[in-house]
């Protein structure tokens, strides 16, 4: 018997902090997605804030993290509303909802914490809510991180060749995947930071700012040499996979130091070639010299980060291509990836790459709230 298409919401917040991408997916079997719709919610300013805020601790405590966890609920109820409305596809069509909710601490093997309220939606939507992804990896040894990757093989390989999908968000992740749907020799890391650093010196250098636009400020600064060779010292860059990271390491703390050393404009192209320099190496360092690069996220809206990654990679011999060109815009790829996990909890099925988190072995994710 054929099964039938499930149709499900994904959600995703990332570390970058810009907001809320929702994604309508029909799921035709656990290899083959359509995107149906697919909308993004942004943080206002003072929302990102307050994330920022209560991930640094810097007043309000427990309180404040409390009130947190129920408004970023209400932004998700928002962000599937708006999707749903774009599509013309009415609540009660939905099979599932696949909540991520938004990461404020991510220190493996300690704990990773995301934010958010399943229940809310399950009430709201009248539809049962996958969430809590990362925990069981956790618990099972994993870092928790990187969860995409399964999406990466099931449904982003190439059939005929190796390949590497690139994510440029808050944090920069790949996937290597030998063969589309074939787990074995496929793995996955965080490189180091995407756009968190960029993101982040731009918002100190001018609140108003959501980010880096166009790379008007890198375009008018210059890497500065000596502390990009103190950076890419870090010991993060040096150790091998599997492996995870976060704001905790290169977030509003290391954009604070960068900016202290640097003039503005500097100090963002810096933060530039940190980034490019760092996913350039992993991936001359890790992975096999043949495979393709395809790249998504927000930093391929950013011209002088995929300039400066494109031409490392390109002089090295590599193959680099945007995801748009292959699949559906980039910008949703991450909340399908959450779609498809939360389709595969509610299928018993496994969602994490062990290789690529370092976990005992494959784990079903994630808690189901029931309709």
């Amino acid at each position: 018997m054929t099964e039938r298409p499930c149709l499900a919401v994904g959600l995703m917040s990332g570390t970058s902090l810009d907001g809320m991408d929702a994604a309508l997916v029909r799921f035709h079997g656990p290899t083959r997605a359509e995107l149906v719709g697919f909308s993004h919610r942004a943080y206002h300013p003072e929302e990102r804030r307050e994330i920022e805020e209560a991930i640094g601790l810097e007043e309000g405590g427990v309180r404040r993290l409390a009130l947190l966890h129920a408004r970023i609920s209400e932004w998700a109820v928002e962000a599937v509303e708006d999707v749903l409305g774009r599509a013309q596809v009415q609540a009660d069509a939905l099979d599932l909802i696949a909540f991520h909710g938004q990461t404020v601490w991510h220190e493996p093997p300690a704990v990773t914490w995301q934010l958010g309220e399943p229940a809310v939606l399950a009430e709201r939507f009248g539809v049962r809510v996958v969430s809590n992804f990362r925990a069981r990896d956790l618990a099972a040894g994993g870092e928790g991180a990187p969860l995409v990757p399964m999406a990466d093989v099931l449904l982003f390989g190439a059939d005929d060749r190796p390949r590497i999908l690139l994510n440029l968000g808050g944090m920069a992740n790949l996937t290597f995947v030998t063969r589309r749907a074939v787990e074995a020799g496929s793995f996955a890391f965080d490189t180091g930071p995407g756009m968190v650093l960029i993101d982040s010196i731009a918002r100190l250098l001018d609140p108003k700012l959501p980010y880096d636009r166009d790379g008007e400020l890198a375009m008018r600064g210059r890497a500065n040499q000596e502390v990009l060779t103190e950076l890419l010292a870090h010991e993060y860059f040096q150790a091998p996979p599997p492996k995870s990271t976060g704001r905790e390491r290169f977030g509003l703390g290391l954009a604070r130091r960068i900016l202290a050393r640097l003039p503005g404009p500097d100090a963002v192209a810096t933060a530039v070639e940190l980034t490019a320099q760092s996913i350039a190496g992993a991936i001359e360092r890790w992975t096999p010299p043949a495979a393709e690069v395809v790249a998504s996220g927000g930093g391929c809206h950013h011209p002088v980060l995929e300039a400066a990654l494109r031409g490392r990679l390109e002089s090295a011999g590599r193959a680099y291509r945007r995801f748009d060109e292959l699949f559906f815009p980039g910008d949703a790829k991450e909340a399908v990836a959450f779609a498809l996990l939360g389709y595969l909890t509610v299928h018993g099925q496994p969602a994490n790459l062990p290789a690529a988190t370092g976990a005992r072995g494959a784990r079903v994710l994630g808690a189901i709230t029931p309709a």
